[in-house]
C-alpha cells in the first residue's frame, strides 16, 4: 500500500483551485504503473516523490499528465512542497526536477503558501495572426488586443500562445472551435511539444484575469497553470521592460478559483527570473492498493 495526497492549488478554500495528487514516497511503485496511477487520479497533474539524485537536494520529483510525462510544470511544484511541508519536511527545500534544481520555501499560517523561482529567460518563439486565433477561439478579431503584443508563443518548457483580450466578457465567452485548432496547431506547434496551449487574459483593476485551453490533450481548461502564469509574467515584463510584481485570477469561469502571484527581475532589458507564488490546502487522503 502506498499513501497518497491530494491539495487544491493556488486557493486558501477547499474545494476551489486546482487539484493535485501527490505521492510522497513512490519508491515502491513499479514505473510501469505511474502513468496508469496518474490517469486514474485523472486530475491535470500527479506528482511521485522519489529520493534525490543529488544527497544536497531535498527530493527528487516526476510530474505526469493524463497521457505523459513532464518535465517542468508550476501548480505541482505548489502543491508538492506546501504537502512535503505538511509531512514534516523543512519549509526551504530544493527540487530535483528535469529540467534543472529549482529552490523553494514555504511560508506558514493558517493555510500555507509557497514559492519558487524560475532562473530562465521565457523563449518567446513566434508571434501567431490575431484573427486566426480569434477563430480558434470562437472569438471576433475585433475581441483580441494587439496593440500591447500580438497573439504570441512563449514558453518556459511548454508553449503557450498567450493572447489579450478586451475584456471579462470575451474571456467568459471563449468556445473552443477544434478544427480550426488542429490547424492553428498543424501551423505552429513547436517541434519540441506534442501540443501548443492557449492562454487567454484580460488586464483588470486589481491585476489580470486568465483562462487556460489544451483541448489536445485529455485536460480542455486548466483552472490554474503555474507554468503558463510565468510565461505570462515573462512576456509582461519584457513589454513593459522593468520588474513586475502582478496577481493573476483563474479559473473564475470553471466555478474553481484560483489566485497566483507572479514577480520577475531584469538585467539589461531581458527577464533573469520568475518567481511563482501561491496557496495550497489539502483536501484528501488515501493509500493506493498497489
Amino acid at each position: 500500500m502506498t499513501d497518497y495526497v491530494v491539495y487544491n492549488v493556488f486557493t486558501d478554500t477547499q474545494f476551489e483551485g486546482n487539484p493535485l495528487a501527490v505521492i510522497p514516497d513512490a519508491t515502491k511503485l513499479n514505473e510501469d504503473d505511474l502513468q496508469k496511477i496518474a490517469k486514474q487520479f485523472n486530475y491535470s497533474e500527479t506528482v511521485f516523490v522519489y529520493p534525490p539524485k543529488d544527497p544536497k537536494n531535498t527530493v527528487n520529483l516526476r510530474i505526469f499528465t493524463q497521457t505523459k510525462e513532464l518535465s517542468f510544470a508550476g501548480h505541482p511544484i505548489i502543491g508538492t512542497i506546501i504537502a512535503l511541508s505538511d509531512l514534516g519536511y523543512p519549509d526551504d527545500m530544493n527540487l530535483e526536477t528535469e529540467i534543472a534544481n529549482i529552490p523553494v520555501s514555504v511560508t506558514s499560517g493558517e493555510v500555507k503558501s509557497a514559492s519558487f523561482t524560475i532562473n530562465k529567460t521565457p523563449n518567446f518563439i513566434e508571434n501567431v495572426d490575431y484573427a486566426e486565433i480569434a477563430k480558434c477561439l470562437s472569438l471576433l478579431p475585433n475581441n483580441i488586443i494587439t496593440k500591447n503584443h500580438s497573439p504570441h508563443i512563449v514558453s518556459l518548457g511548454i508553449p503557450f500562445i498567450i493572447v489579450e483580450l478586451i475584456d471579462l466578457y470575451a474571456l467568459a465567452k471563449i468556445g473552443m472551435n477544434m478544427e480550426a485548432y488542429i490547424e492553428l496547431n498543424r501551423r505552429h506547434r513547436p517541434r519540441f511539444s506534442d501540443r501548443l496551449p492557449t492562454y487567454a487574459y484580460v488586464r483588470t483593476e486589481t491585476g489580470f484575469q486568465a483562462r487556460a485551453f489544451d483541448p489536445l490533450s485529455n485536460l480542455v481548461e486548466d483552472p490554474a497553470s503555474g507554468n503558463a502564469a510565468a510565461a505570462l509574467g515573462g512576456l509582461i515584463s519584457t513589454l513593459e521592460k522593468k520588474p513586475i510584481q502582478i496577481t493573476l485570477a483563474q479559473g473564475l469561469e470553471m466555478g474553481r478559483p484560483s489566485r497566483i502571484d507572479i514577480s520577475t527581475t531584469m538585467q539589461d532589458d531581458k527577464v533573469t527570473s520568475i518567481t511563482i507564488s501561491g496557496a495550497a490546502i489539502k483536501v484528501m487522503q488515501g493509500q493506493l492498493a498497489v
